[in-house]
């Protein structure tokens, strides 16, 4: 099994990772769905990155009129 912290490998009856000593005995279901909110978590990121530089751009426009 290979950790899902830190991509050691460990064997495949470790409940915890002897590299990192984290847990490693969570459900995949619990990962993939722990990967899938990260993965939403950087995609609303970037969407308030854009909306920022929109909000930044049409203040600097309105200081010039």
């Amino acid at each position: 099994m290979i950790c899902p912290y830190c991509q050691s490998d460990t064997g495949e009856e470790a409940l915890v990772c002897s590299a990192c000593g984290r847990d490693i005995a969570i459900p995949a279901s619990l990962i993939a769905e722990r990967d899938a909110l990260l993965r939403k978590r950087e995609m609303i990121r970037d969407e308030l990155h854009k909306a920022e530089a929109k909000i930044a751009m049409l203040r600097s426009q309105t200081k010039f009129r």
